[in-house]
């Protein structure tokens, strides 16, 4: 009996080893099945993760039998995969069309250099990924790169297959026989295959030597069966975050933007201060993802159509703004298409900006803020040749700055000295101005107090407002260098004395925390800039005989006062040759002043004042309507 039950379960042993085994063998795919699916993941990348995802690779023939109570599910689970798998592959190829076989690749770089710039070209997108300028270094002392490769995103938008698909996101490969490396240029081609050997895409990339800019030609090839049929131009998106090159993070985005130029027409930008985005009403030459000195241009050799362009500021303390600009370039629907363009990547200088512009109506100079209207025309006719004269004898900056106030001044001069000689008629007028005001001391008799002021100014020859005529002749300057100190790229990373980059400002002392209005430093020229503005106000009114009680003289002290705080809290945080030269002008000023005092013999000009006084004085039409007013007030009192 006990030998019975042990042949019986030997038997179901056997049957049951017999089963799993059988079931086991059944699950397995076949050779051809194995070829078939092992070339479909040689060419899905996103397949091939989630398999190792998932961990449920197919187990070849070779695979060692897991154990027996666990294999029947493990070959069930892997059949279904395979079946996803198969199903995912075809539904990607359905979307993708011909792309297909560009979403999986290598991504390799490829490099474009001469001596100013180094640009790295990605198979991925094949894209410009990454730009260093050789001849810059961060305000911390690194690599100038304008764009890292997770920072940019430039690619065509491709209407195909019902949706919108941009080559940024698919493989290039370099064209070997296209890549030419001579003396005076590199090229280096980036196609974009299809499963169609006659249907791609190229990017061709061209750097000269000598220069900041790189031409980019866009070949479109057998794509007019491909894209929509009613595609009558294809999409060109391009976004970038770009990193911080200066010391002062807030500065910088208040002097980056996007700039453009209207084809045919003049240079527009978005508002550097607030995030900001645009539907451009025309085509455009160019666009540019300016920073503070630096930019990267798109040029188009015609023009882009139908552009929206997009700013923000970065929350990222390291990032100064996020650029995106959307155009669009011509498509005719041939089997073989160019469009060609180029980018600039460098420094923003007037100069180099201006001579690639010659010639061909680009204005490319236009995005450097020289001050708007008079004020540029200031900058751009007296004080930038006058700078580049003085740059050209290779002295430090500082006194190419002291030299430039020195002549600025000088120039202006004969206007100033008018100003003083006005100051000193009112000086020498100021008692008997008193003696009005002790005549007509009631608040009722303003208008009469007033009118015989200006009778008296009449008599004695004076105009009240020529002391203020060539002040305002002297602001179109003063706003100007404003514009101009900030903007001057060759003042960065140059050092005068305890300054090291009068581009910004000059801290002597940070205070860890942040006042308001003033900032989290402290800047020794603002500061200096500041006291010589107080003692300067504090000494004209000396001059000008303001002291006194009455309202003018409490306006007078006010502003004594409150100017001098007003301009420390703009310029602490602004560029410290800015600051070096109105302290300058303040102490040429001072000069100026007395230098002027000892010409100016007021008591010949009081005596030539009464003589004036003596002289018969016809009454203008203006005085004349004047009187009448204040006869007809005296009458409505009266009454």
């Amino acid at each position: 009996m006990r030998s019975t039950n042990i042949r019986l379960i030997d038997t179901l042993v056997i049957v049951l080893v017999v089963v799993l085994g059988f079931i086991y063998w059944k699950s397995q795919p076949s050779e051809k099945e194995l070829a078939k699916q092992k070339a479909i993941q040689d060419s899905i990348a996103q397949v091939q993760a989630k398999q190792q995802k998932a961990k449920a690779p197919i187990a070849p023939a070779a695979k060692t039998i897991q154990k027996a109570d666990s294999s029947a599910a493990s070959a069930h689970d892997t059949a279904n995969h395979s079946n996803d798998s198969v199903a995912t592959i075809h539904k990607m190829q359905a979307e993708n069309g011909i792309f297909f076989t560009a979403l999986k690749g290598q991504d390799n770089n490829y490099t474009l250099e001469n001596e100013l710039l180094k640009a790295t070209i990605s198979a991925k997108g094949g894209k410009i990924a990454s730009v260093e300028l050789k001849n810059f270094k961060t305000s911390a002392g690194g690599p100038l790169i304008l764009f890292t490769p997770d920072s940019n995103h430039f690619g065509l938008l491709l209407n195909a297959y019902s949706k919108i698909i941009s080559t940024d996101s698919l493989y290039f490969s370099q064209v070997s026989s296209s890549s030419i490396t001579t003396k005076d240029s590199s090229v280096v081609t980036m196609q974009l295959n299809t499963s169609d050997p006659k249907k791609y895409i190229q990017f061709v990339y061209t750097l000269k030597t000598g220069t900041y800019l790189m031409q980019c030609n866009v070949r479109v090839v057998g794509m007019q069966d491909i894209l929509a049929s009613n595609a009558q131009d294809i999409g060109l998106d391009w976004s970038m975050h770009t990193p911080s090159q200066e010391a002062d993070v807030k500065y910088q985005r208040a002097h980056s933007t996007i700039y453009y130029k209207f084809y045919g027409d003049e240079v527009d930008n978005l508002s550097p201060l607030k995030d900001d985005r645009k539907i451009l009403a025309s085509d455009i030459s160019w666009v540019s993802f300016k920073q503070q000195f630096f930019s990267s241009i798109l040029i188009a050799n015609t023009k882009f159509g139908t552009p929206v362009v997009q700013e923000s500021n970065d929350k990222n303390a390291k990032l100064i703004k996020d650029y995106a600009a959307e155009v669009y370039i011509p498509y005719t629907r041939t089997a073989d298409e160019s469009f060609g363009m180029q980018f600039y990547f460098g420094p923003n200088n007037y100069h180099l900006l201006k001579k690639i512009s010659s010639g061909n109506d680009l204005d490319l100079h236009g995005q450097i803020s020289l001050g708007w209207g008079i004020f540029g025309w200031v900058n751009k006719f007296l004080v930038i040749p006058i700078f580049d004269f003085l740059n050209g004898f290779n002295m430090n900056y500082g006194l190419v700055i002291l030299i430039l106030t020195i002549v600025i001044k000088s120039l202006l001069f004969p206007i100033a000295f008018k100003t003083y000689v006005s100051s000193a008629k009112m000086r020498v007028l100021k008692p008997e101005i008193d003696e009005l005001g002790k005549k007509f001391p009631k608040t009722e008799d303003a208008m009469k107090k007033q009118q015989a002021t200006m009778a008296l100014y009449k008599k004695a020859g004076v105009n009240p407002m020529a002391g203020c005529l060539p002040m305002l002749l002297q602001l179109p300057i003063l706003y100007a260098l404003i514009s101009f100190f900030p903007a001057s790229i060759e003042l960065r990373q140059q050092h005068f004395l305890w300054a090291h980059d009068l581009s910004t400002y000059d801290s002597i002392y940070n205070f860890g925390f942040n006042v308001p209005f003033y900032g989290d430093h402290i800047s020794l020229f603002a500061l200096l800039m500041t006291l010589s503005q107080y003692l300067y106000l504090s000494a004209n009114q000396q001059l000008m005989g303001t002291g006194g009680n009455d309202q003018m003289a409490k306006t007078m002290k006010w502003m004594m006062y409150l100017t001098p705080v007003m301009i420390l809290g703009f310029l602490n945080s602004y560029s410290a040759g800015l600051s070096y030269y109105y302290f300058l002008a303040n102490l040429i000023t001072f000069g100026q002043t007395f230098l002027a005092r000892r010409f100016i013999n007021e008591k010949e000009l009081h005596r030539k004042m009464q003589e004036n006084k003596a002289k018969p004085v016809k009454v203008s039409r203006f005085q004349k309507k004047l009187d009448e007013m204040v006869k007809q007030q005296q009458a409505l009192k009266k009454r």
